[in-house]
């Protein structure tokens, strides 16, 4: 009984902290936007260091996403 209490508590702590995507930034300081993709034609204009950050923390700072990806 203890094992399936503590399973159930597990699966309500992953459901509650969900993990959120990682989204890539043009590290320059000034880029308003996020990407999906590490690729995407957004950052093609970064000419500082392209760095993956939490969608959490990229919203957090004012970042949108990048019209490329709507």
């Amino acid at each position: 009984m203890k094992s399936l209490l503590l399973f159930a508590l597990f699966l309500l702590n992953c459901a509650i902290h969900k993990e959120t995507p990682d989204v890539y930034i043009c590290d320059s300081g000034k880029a308003p936007r996020y990407h999906y993709k590490s690729n995407c034609r957004g950052l093609s204009n970064c000419s500082y260091k392209i760095v993956k950050i939490s969608l959490n923390r990229a919203k957090k700072e004012g970042k949108t996403l990048c019209a490329w990806e709507d």
